[in-house]
């Protein structure tokens, strides 16, 4: 049994000074008798990582993605969905292949993969992003394949799509969690499709129709209260931080979840071009962009992330925290991790009172 003491961070964003005990898992918190400023707080839950650390997902290997989870272990980040983009329904079959042997080949220094994130091709062609031109209607033989990966946790769509409401009482009756993103979705047709079950916004203001006075749009849905809680890219290029704070206080703590959307070139140093999903990129201004300037994803950590919504959003230790571990481990269901609570894993991080990375524990060990 180990034990550490300090600012520990509760599941609903608040922070107590006390005691942890744990093993594997947690075994009790108890109040007060300690006296350092460190903040100990649950291990982030990734719910969008394209790749990092010079590993692209999209042609991973199950021994690649078990080194990038290594990677990320060590920036605090505990859990993760390796995420798929638009691709031929073959292609993703072969890499939910993959996900899934990674996932199940046990590595004790590594984030935990708890299952895919399939963003696409059931989108928008009006809002692809960075994603090829491969959309398909979200019914028939296509989605029918994509119901059947069993290891799938989370899934991107255009509700305005046909079949799309349809597709997301499906993929909710089996337990996928489905995500609004990549979109021209009205108003009512965002409100429809939470109606159906949908419980997340994919990279909240990106690859959307954009909120008008007039014509609201899917991010209006997503700034109200409801089940569905949008995820944001809090690396301040994505998404102003001024418009992030708007965002923060619409929601709350409870009501959002912080998600890199990061991509290879994250966790290098020096990191210049590369090519995405066939298309050349490079790092300019702080992300990702294409040749011809569209935001390709992220770079930033999750740490990195808690730190922008502290210093410049608003948020407290704690409220960061319950957005990027507690609310994305509750949308894709696994409520024993991203928490600190008695019974769940023991995957915990120190920061110091400046949230420098002090430790990370796994599982109740401490990674060397």
């Amino acid at each position: 049994m180990s034990d550490l003491g300090g600012l520990i961070v509760l599941p609903d964003g608040t922070v107590t000074r006390g005691r942890l005990s744990f093993s594997s898992r947690i075994d009790s918190i108890s109040a007060g008798g300690a006296s350092s400023d460190d903040y100990i707080l649950p291990g982030f839950v990734d719910l969008q990582v394209n790749g990092s650390h010079g590993i692209d997902v999209t042609t991973a290997t199950p021994e690649t993605l078990r080194a990038m989870a290594c990677h990320l272990a060590r920036e605090g980040t505990t859990a993760l969905l390796p995420t798929a983009i638009t691709s031929p329904i073959e292609r993703i079959e072969r890499l939910h292949h993959t996900i899934t042997t990674a996932m199940n080949d046990r590595v004790e220094d590594g984030a935990k993969i708890l299952g895919m994130h399939l963003e696409g091709p059931f989108i928008s062609a009006k809002r692809l992003g960075a994603h090829p031109p491969l959309n398909l209607e979200p019914r028939g033989e296509p989605f029918d394949r994509v119901l059947e990966l069993r290891t799938l946790k989370l899934l991107t769509l255009a509700p305005e799509l046909p079949g799309a409401l349809d597709a997301t009482r499906a993929l909710t009756a089996r337990g996928v969690a489905v995500s609004l993103g990549h979109t021209d979705a009205t108003l009512g047709e965002a409100r429809a499709a939470i109606a159906a079950g949908a419980r997340m916004f994919t990279h909240l203001f990106n690859a959307m129709r954009p909120l008008n006075h007039r014509d609201p749009g899917v991010v209006a849905a997503a700034l109200a209260e409801s089940p569905a809680l949008p995820a944001i890219i809090p690396d301040g290029v994505h998404v102003h931080p001024e418009i992030m704070r708007l965002a923060f206080r619409a929601r709350g703590a409870g009501g959002m979840i912080l998600t890199t959307d990061r991509i290879l070139f994250s966790g290098l140093t020096n990191a210049e071009a590369a090519r995405i999903r066939g298309r050349p990129a490079r790092v300019v201004d702080g992300a990702a962009r294409l040749s011809n300037g569209t935001l390709a994803g992220s770079i930033i950590s999750m740490l990195d992330g808690v730190r922008l919504m502290v210093s410049r959003v608003g948020a407290t230790v704690g409220e960061a925290a319950r957005m990027a571990a507690t609310n994305p481990a509750d949308t894709i269901g696994a409520r024993d991790r991203g928490r600190i609570a008695a019974g769940a894993h023991a995957d915990l991080i120190v920061l110091s009172p400046a949230l420098d990375l002090k430790a990370v524990y796994i599982g109740g060990r401490a990674l060397s």
